[in-house]
């Protein structure tokens, strides 16, 4: 097997009176998204909420691979920050949960 996609999951604990705000900020049409939509090697963002916790919320950010989010962090390290301060109000907690690598035949 070969590496392929390098994949960021986020674990976020949101208030019910922000979570509209985070959906639109963090969803694949969000800041966040059209911030990296930016980067080459982007592929794609998704979001989803625990089933058994409404506050609950993870992201999946989708990468060509681990050098093309690396230089994404690198150019775009003042806008990562400042987004990240802006939309930082909307949780009570923040994690990564881990930086995987997507295997395909090869």
């Amino acid at each position: 097997m070969t590496a392929s996609e390098h994949i960021i999951l986020w674990d976020f604990l949101v208030p019910r009176p922000h979570q509209a705000a985070f959906v639109r900020g963090y969803g694949p049409e969000g800041g966040w998204a059209r911030l990296f939509a930016r980067a080459p090697g982007f592929l794609g963002t998704a979001l989803y909420r625990d089933a058994s916790d409404p506050e609950r919320f993870v992201t999946l950010d989708r990468w060509e691979s681990a050098e093309a989010y690396a230089a994404f962090r690198t150019r775009f390290a003042e806008e990562y920050a400042t987004i990240d301060r802006e939309f930082d109000a909307l949780t009570l907690r923040e994690r990564i949960l881990g930086e995987l690598v997507a295997l395909r035949d090869g």
